[in-house]
């Protein structure tokens, strides 16, 4: 129900802004427990080997080396790092460490030492004996009957086809006549690369054991719960004697939501005793953490002279690397959260996730939408300018509307079949006119492109994502009253920086009508906070924060039951106001006088609440993003002029926090799209693994960027709230693949959009070719 609201809709001051400003935030590696042993993992220089003897007596006899680990002195259980819901949709073909590696930075053997000069001379002095196998580099050849089969293990499990390197698929048809009565019949093939997330603070875990004896995993990362889960199936430790923590987080953005170091830390800790930390380097955090799946994605569209898209088949082919961490789940996501934005009577899709012997995909923001938007919405525009038809009005007569469903959110949901699902919420219209106001659409798109080498053009994309995962995730919370009407809030949802703490203290503030500042926030934490999936899914506002919602709302008619009990009155019809109740005729108490009385008066009891929430829905967020971008024809050089992005998160609990995501998630496409990329040489060695050669942008290389939020009211969510965080960084390359044909006439279909790749693409064009 709409109400006007105090709190939550407003920009408060993030809840750790102090913390974060003065430098006393404590992140992982601030953290001092007496008696630390650093850790250090030897990695394959192979891509494809078999470990034939591994021998550490010469590391063991280094001064200051406590522990040399390899896979004879682990327990070889077959496990996902994916942090997911279980049963895990990925395969069981990880092993803590394995008498065989799979890509180059797989690991060997793990050492702790009292020094990191200690551990670093034991790793090197370990001698190992590899019988070097060939390797399949390509995606598009893993499945060839002579390809080297990858995982040929007895006891990996979940793998659909291990002989042709078949990690995952999944598929659906909906309608029987394709292309029957299309005009026009477009068939495209895009080609999405490697990249990193490249967080600020790599990965890093620390463990050890308090003072009951039991192990204490102090983290970065996304999925606390889902860690002591993984950690306890791995090394067959008992789950009730591990307690899982995340402190302050430096950036996430999906690549830890992989328990990846987790359970190798927790094996040193064990065996030693001893406190254990592990921090990857910035070389292992690009190559041996997780990646952006790599795809080849095929498109066909059919389209009838009138504008309408009869037909829409799209075929996946991901590369997961070396492991099938999130292989199906984000396969699936590239159909299910692209395919429903337009409809189509007939719509097709097939996704096969294969294993390479490069590094491994994982979770990324966007996860699988962020490459299946790129060729979706570049064919977009290619089906509009056939029929001579603006790209604007093209995409409002075929998107989904408000009170319309589409059959494929039925069909395809995150690694098994989906929920049907209406849309009760869509700002997309109103989206595109206000984008397209702004960055002057009218006067510059398919108008003068400038004299001379420099040439100018404007690009679109429309998008969707998702709000959770439905019918899967769980969020939960719970709330205590205090003396002095404050409250603590404790919940699992794991704030990575992006605020979540902020937003969910202010939905609680919003019901009980107090101040941000009087909620205490404390997340994240296996023994103390109630559990929660984790951040990913775009599910922390929508899910997570419902359950807030729902656990201060069982708070608040404690409240007023006291109330009426100290007032002799039926509290119907009061509300909570500016840390008091306010009855009907006016009478107030404050919230303080109300604890008081509960704590130590009459009737003596704790005011609390837990609640727990699960969705059936996943209402899309809806965005309209638009670029204009200078060509430079003799260079190849993309310059990216200005960048807007319009959005419809439903209510911004907090917009200026939903601007810095929409911000943050823009210029990470906008890396994506131009400069970042992970290269190999023939044996599948990272060539760019460091900063210094792997090119990401940083602020004083960010565009002009604005973001329109688009208020809508979804009523599935806390206060009309949808999420915000990942829908963002779909846009930017499509979006400026399209503008750089708008100024130079070139079709980009692989990407990074490198100089060589525009010149090489000009030059095409200059002889008649086609640039696709």
């Amino acid at each position: 129900m709409k109400r006007k609201l105090v709190t939550a809709s407003k920009s408060v001051k993030k809840v750790d802004a102090l913390s974060m400003a003065t430098g006393r935030a404590l992140y992982v590696d601030d953290f001092q427990v007496p008696g630390m042993l650093i850790g250090k993992v030897l990695r394959s220089p192979h891509a494809h080997a078999k470990i034939l003897k591994i021998d550490a007596s010469e590391a063991k006899k280094i001064p200051g080396v406590v522990c040399v680990l390899t896979h004879k002195d682990v327990p070889r259980i077959p496990h996902t790092t994916a942090g997911q819901g279980y049963p895990e949709p990925s395969p069981y073909d990880t092993f803590i460490l394995d008498n065989k590696v799979r890509y180059v930075g797989d690991r060997v053997a793990a050492v702790a030492a009292e020094t990191r000069d200690a551990a670093e001379r034991a790793i090197r002095a370990i001698d190992v004996t590899y019988e070097v196998l060939p390797a399949v580099l390509d995606c598009e050849r893993a499945m060839d009957p002579d390809a080297p089969k990858i995982h040929d293990e007895d006891d990996a499990l979940r793998i659909p086809d291990a002989d042709r390197n078949l990690a995952a698929e999944m598929g659906f048809t909906i309608g029987t006549s394709f292309f029957e009565k299309a005009d026009y019949i477009f068939d495209r093939k895009f080609v999405t690369h490697y990249a990193q997330h490249c967080p600020i603070e790599p990965h890093i875990t620390m463990a050890y054991f308090d003072e009951q004896d039991r192990l204490v995993i102090r983290t970065s990362t996304q999925v606390p719960f889902h860690a002591r889960r993984i950690v306890a199936q791995a090394l067959r430790y008992p789950l009730k004697k591990i307690r899982v923590i995340k402190p302050r987080i430096g950036g996430g953005f999906g690549a830890k939501q992989e328990v990846l170091l987790e359970p190798l830390v927790a094996a040193l800790a064990v065996k030693t005793h001893r406190p254990v930390k592990i921090e990857l380097t910035r070389a292992e955090e690009t190559s041996a953490s997780r990646t952006r799946h790599p795809m080849v994605i095929h498109l066909r569209a059919g389209l009838k002279k009138d504008g309408i898209i009869t037909d829409l088949d799209m075929d996946v082919l991901s590369n997961t690397g070396a492991y099938g961490s999130h292989a199906l789940t984000v396969a699936c996501n590239t159909g299910s959260k692209v395919l429903p934005l337009y409809r189509a009577d007939n719509v097709k899709f097939d996704a096969k996730a294969v294993y390479t012997n490069l590094p491994v995909g994982g979770a990324y923001r966007g996860y699988g939408a962020t490459q299946a938007a790129y060729p979706m919405e570049c064919l977009i525009d290619e089906m509009a300018e056939r029929i001579g038809m603006d790209p604007l009005e093209f995409r409002k007569k075929n998107h989904i509307q408000e009170g319309e469903s589409s059959p494929v959110f039925k069909q395809l949901g995150e690694g098994r079949e989906g929920v049907a699902q209406t849309i009760m919420s869509c700002g997309l219209d109103r989206c595109i006119d206000l984008g397209a106001k702004e960055i002057k659409w009218k006067e510059k798109h398919g108008g003068d492109k400038g004299k001379g080498p420099l040439k100018r053009g404007v690009g679109v994309a429309t998008l969707m994502q998702g709000s959770s995962i439905p019918g899967i995730d769980m969020g939960a919370a719970s709330i205590k009253m205090n003396e002095d009407g404050s409250f603590n809030l404790l919940m699992g949802a794991t704030d990575l920086g992006t605020g979540s703490d902020t937003v969910l203290a202010q939905i609680a503030a919003e019901v009980l009508g107090v101040r941000t500042e009087d909620i205490i926030p404390y997340s994240s934490d296996t023994d103390m906070t109630p559990f929660d999936v984790g951040a990913y899914a775009s599910s922390t506002t929508y899910l997570s924060g419902m359950a807030v919602k729902k656990a201060a709302e069982e708070v608040k008619a404690q409240i007023l039951k006291v109330a009426g009990q100290m007032l002799d009155v039926d509290p119907t019809g009061s509300k909570l106001q500016d840390g008091m109740v306010v009855l009907p005729n006016g009478r107030r108490l404050t919230l303080a006088e109300i604890s008081l009385q509960s704590l130590y008066i009459l009737d003596q009891h704790q005011i609390m609440g837990s609640s727990s929430h699960i969705t059936t829905a996943s209402p899309p967020p809806f965005a309209a993003h638009f670029a204009e971008v200078e060509v430079d024809t003799e260079t190849g050089k993309v310059e990216v002029i200005k960048y807007v992005a319009a959005v419809d998160c439903g209510t911004a609990i907090n917009p200026r926090l939903a601007e810095g995501q929409t911000e943050g998630a823009v210029l990470n496409g906008i890396s994506y799209a131009l400069t970042e990329e992970i290269c190999f040489d023939s044996k599948g060695r990272p060539r760019n693994s460091t900063w210094t050669h792997y090119k990401i942008f940083n602020a004083a290389e960010a565009p002009p960027l604005k973001t329109i939020l688009v208020p809508t009211w979804e009523p599935t969510g806390p206060y009309g709230a949808k999420s915000v965080s990942e829908i963002s960084i779909n846009g930017p390359m499509p979006c400026l693949a399209n503008a750089i044909y708008d100024a130079v006439g070139i079709r980009l279909t692989e990407a990074p959009f490198t100089p060589e790749k525009v010149l090489k693409a000009l030059r095409l064009k200059a002889r008649g070719r086609r640039t696709d």
